[in-house]
């Protein structure tokens, strides 16, 4: 046995037969358990400290203690498998519940060979205190099964959907706010009223049971809107469109955002002409949620006003993508993406509008390449999720954005993720570290993947250094997806409509094409986003026509060779979509323009 660890030797011969670990990194997580005082797990420590899958090395280890791994998919559920469990979890009760919750253990069915051994599913059957869990609840008879966390989680959040006991509290709420639209509209609020409205739980619990219900819907964004005549709106951003979900009347706007900005850290409530930013941190469901909050003035009709619109991005690191599958990238896509972050130097850049999706896949391609052994830095501003295995350095008052670029080049690094490509010194630090064998990611603005070259050409990076600096370029755009449950072949398509976004005689005879029509379980015939990519990849052709540039660089040429070796346009990856019965003809245009 092991110091402060439960594993046996006899185990850690069978995990290293696994061939998923070495026995290097095996006594390493050994050294880092016996040097702590806390009782750690080696699972918790090869995933934390040592940069390994999670989904990979669970799997290894329920080989090993012989649990039996169940395939479940979070994305479709049928509701008869959702009303059990609703079922077991309300004959539960409220202790075992909230245990079963916060161990997440799913119940899954009864042992095809003994209807009397009921199923559980969990993210981490190894784990003792399950076993105590389950039988404190009443079961003496069952089976633990593997199942993976992020599909645990989102089966669990469908069937148990949380109560929200701010808004609970909103609907019981009888005192009014004394700040009502019958009061002169002209008439600007003194801040002895706000703090008098700050004071009543009304718009407390509304601005609480607001930050809940965002996270419960997937919301990517809150925005809090004033309105004249008094009247505040909050619209939740859910696969990228808005969507009303709330709107407050008969109180002040200025009552909500002072109530907004109290509850923000690093904002000045007594604030109101200046653009600020703040953060909120939440424990929601027993994680952590980051809020980024962003404040601006805005223009009012009542000139004695004092409005601010509100945008909060909610940062839930639940929802980091660490599989490439995941993301939607196709054939040679993935091909090219895969050899361009595999190289020991070069950079690659990610490009697309605000909401692309680019930091989620910068993100899942850091996991790819995350080791212990190497050293990877980042730069963002500001930071969106917390990646672990890297370094990601603080920007503020005292090292701001362009400090910390220069300070990595000191920091002997070996990968380095620059979050935006903002300026010309940005782009001449990101190319140098690219070229002097560091691999680099980093984002940048354009409409497509050859405009990326024009851009930093323009920003007077010298061609021979984009030739040979680059390895690849991706442009990535979300387009919405049908929801399964919904959607209908169209009898009759639109052929014309069809021709004019790139379909073919063929493609429009032998495919099914899908419309949105909108049920319970989705909105308006969508349910969730996929990406959509163009790869542009740095082939010997390519680079000569970079080299050979002189006053301006011919960006037709260059996207003609890279369609000639196998480049997929955007509106092209939107069609495959479509032909895949995944998104409609109507969403091929919102997504990519030509």
């Amino acid at each position: 046995m092991i110091a402060n660890t439960h594993i046996p030797n006899t185990v850690v011969e069978m995990l290293t037969n696994e061939g998923l670990f070495s026995k290097q990194d095996l006594s390493k997580a050994y050294e880092i358990i016996s040097k702590s005082d806390k009782k750690l797990s080696l699972e918790n420590v090869l995933i934390q400290e040592l940069g390994y899958d999670r989904h990979k090395v669970y799997q290894a280890f329920c080989r090993v203690y012989a649990f039996r791994e169940i395939k479940i998919d979070g994305t479709s559920v049928s509701e008869g498998w959702l009303k059990f469990i609703r079922d077991m979890y309300e004959s539960l009760p409220q202790s075992s519940q909230d245990a079963f919750v916060n161990k997440k253990i799913l119940p899954f069915g009864y042992s095809e060979k003994n209807n009397e051994i009921t199923i559980f599913i969990t993210p981490d059957p190894t784990d003792r205190e399950i076993d105590r869990v389950i039988r404190q609840a009443g079961f003496k008879r069952f089976e633990l099964a593997y199942g993976k966390l992020e599909d645990v989680e989102e089966i669990l959040h469908k069937a148990l959907p949380n109560e929200n006991q701010f808004l609970e509290n909103l609907k019981e709420a009888n005192q009014e706010i004394s700040l009502t639209e019958n009061e002169d509209e002209e008439k600007a609020l003194d801040e002895d009223e706000l703090t008098a409205a700050i004071n009543k739980s009304l718009l407390v619990n509304l601005f609480e049971g607001c930050l809940i219900e965002a996270v419960h819907k997937g919301a990517s964004d809150i925005h809090i809107i004033p309105k004249e005549g008094n009247v505040t709106e909050i619209h939740f951003r859910v696969d990228g469109r808005l969507a009303l979900w709330h709107k407050q009347e008969g109180v002040k706007p200025e009552a909500f955002l002072a109530v907004v900005k109290d509850r923000t850290r690093n904002v000045d409530r007594f604030e109101w002409d200046i653009a600020q930013d703040g953060f909120i941190q939440r424990e929601i469901d027993h994680y952590l949620i980051r809020f980024r909050v962003s404040i601006v003035p805005i223009v009012s009709s009542a000139f004695t006003r004092k409005y601010e619109s509100v945008v909060i991005r909610v940062l839930d690191d639940r929802k980091v993508i660490t599989d490439l599958d995941k993301l939607g990238f196709d054939g040679f896509a993935k091909e090219e993406f895969l050899k361009a972050i595999r190289k020991p130097q070069g950079m690659v850049i990610l490009t697309g509008p605000t909401g692309s999706g680019k930091s989620t896949t910068l993100v899942a391609a850091l996991h790819q390449v995350i080791s212990t052994e190497v050293n990877v830095l980042t730069v963002e501003d500001p930071v969106e999720y917390n990646i672990k295995g890297a370094r990601q350095l603080k920007i503020g008052a005292k090292m701001n954005f362009d400090q910390a670029i220069r300070a990595i080049l000191r920091h002997d690094p070996d990968i380095v993720m620059v979050g935006e490509i903002r300026d010309s010194k940005t782009a001449e630090i990101a190319i140098k570290l690219a070229n002097t064998g560091h691999l680099t990611f980093s984002t940048l603005h354009t409409n497509d993947a050859v405009s990326v070259i024009s851009r930093l050409y323009k920003m007077g990076i010298e061609p021979f250094l984009l030739a040979y600096a680059i390895n690849l370029v991706v442009a990535q755009r979300l387009m919405r997806t049908l929801c399964n449950k919904c959607k209908q072949p169209i009898p009759k398509v639109d052929k014309d409509f069809a021709l004019s976004i790139g379909f073919t005689e063929q493609e429009i005879q032998t495919h099914t094409f899908y419309k949105p029509v909108g049920c319970d379980s989705c909105k308006k015939g969508y349910a969730g986003r996929v990406a959509i990519h163009e790869v542009l990849p740095f082939t010997v052709d390519i680079r000569k026509h970079i080299l050979q540039s002189s006053d301006d660089l011919d960006e037709d040429a260059i996207r003609e060779c890279a369609l000639k070796y196998g480049m997929v346009s955007l509106r092209a990856a939107a069609r495959k979509r479509v032909l895949d019965g995944r998104a409609c003809m109507e969403e091929v245009v919102a997504a990519t323009m030509e």
